[in-house]
C-alpha cells in the first residue's frame, strides 16, 4: 500500500489517496464504498472530471486515470480516496507514474472499435476510427500569443511524453473562477498560468498547452472501462466532449463482454 498526500486543485482542501494492491478491475474506494471509474460515474465535468456513485464523489480524477492509461493498468489496484478531490500535485501525471512503478499492471488486449465515432459540439470534435493499434493526434486553438495553433501526434511523438505536461490557465479567469467554488488550490507550483500577453511562470514545453489536453483526454478515455485499438482524433477538446466518446466506448466494451460471455 502506497499513500499520497496533497492539495485539491479546485478545493483546496487536504487529500489523502492510498493505493491498494487488489484483485479485480482497478476500482476507487470512497467512504467504504468501491466503484469502478467509468463514463456511467461520471457526475460533472466543469473544469475536472468528477465520478461517483449512491452520492460519494470525488474529483480531478483524470491526471490519476491518464497514468493508469499510460501504465496499461486496468487490473489489479483499488484507489482509495479521503478528501473531496485526487491531490494536484505538481499538476500533471508524473508522480502518478512514478507510484505506479511499484505496481505490477496485468498484461490485457486492445479491443477493436468497431464502427467509426465522431461526435461535435461547440466549436471541438472528438474521433475515432478503426486501427489495428492506438495513435492520438490533438489540436488546440487559444487567441493568446503564447498558445495560439498547437498540435502533438502519437506517433511520431511518444504517448508517454505528455505525462509532464501540466494544468494551465489564464489569470484573468481567476476570480470568476475563485467565485464558482473553482481554482482554489491553483498555484504557480501546479499550474502554468497565462497572463494576458505571456506566462507567469515557465512552460516546460513550448507546447505544454496540448500536450495537457493530450493528457487530460487520456484519463478522460479511461473511463471507456478498457483499452481500445484505432485513430484517435481530438481538436479543441473537453472533458465534456470526451466524456460523450467514453460513454459511446464503454457500452461497446459492455457489449463485447457480453457477447464472450454468452
Amino acid at each position: 500500500m502506497i499513500e499520497v498526500r496533497g492539495q485539491g486543485l479546485h478545493s483546496g482542501r487536504d487529500a489523502l489517496v492510498r493505493l491498494h494492491p487488489s484483485e479485480g478491475p482497478v476500482r476507487f474506494r470512497v467512504s467504504g464504498q468501491e466503484f469502478r471509474p467509468l463514463a456511467s460515474m461520471v457526475q460533472d465535468t466543469t473544469r475536472c472530471t468528477v465520478i461517483g456513485s449512491k452520492g460519494l464523489r470525488v474529483a480531478t480524477v483524470e491526471h490519476l486515470l491518464a497514468a493508469l492509461f499510460l501504465k496499461n493498468f486496468w487490473y489489479g489496484l483499488v484507489v482509495e480516496v479521503e478528501g473531496p478531490e485526487l491531490p494536484i500535485l505538481d499538476g500533471s501525471a508524473q508522480e502518478w507514474l512514478a507510484l505506479l512503478e511499484r505496481f505490477q499492471p496485468q498484461p490485457v488486449t486492445l479491443v477493436g472499435l468497431g464502427e467509426p465515432v465522431r461526435i461535435a459540439k461547440n466549436g471541438g470534435e472528438v474521433s475515432a476510427e478503426p486501427a489495428d493499434e492506438f495513435t492520438l493526434a490533438v489540436t488546440v486553438a487559444f487567441p493568446h500569443p503564447k498558445i495560439g495553433y498547437q498540435s502533438f501526434a502519437s506517433p511520431p511523438e511518444t504517448l508517454s511524453s505528455v505525462a509532464t505536461a501540466r494544468t494551465f490557465g489564464f489569470l484573468k479567469d481567476l476570480e470568476a473562477l475563485r467565485s464558482q467554488g473553482l481554482a482554489h488550490g491553483a498555484s504557480l507550483d501546479n499550474t502554468l498560468v497565462f497572463s494576458e500577453n505571456s506566462f507567469l511562470n515557465p512552460p516546460r514545453f513550448p507546447d505544454e498547452p496540448v500536450r495537457h489536453k493530450a493528457l487530460d483526454f487520456l484519463g478522460d478515455l479511461y473511463l471507456a472501462g478498457a483499452p481500445f485499438a484505432g485513430r484517435f482524433t481530438v481538436h479543441r477538446g473537453s472533458h465534456r466532449l470526451h466524456l460523450e466518446l467514453a460513454k459511446v466506448l464503454e457500452l461497446r466494451a459492455g457489449e463485447r463482454l457480453a457477447s464472450k460471455a454468452g
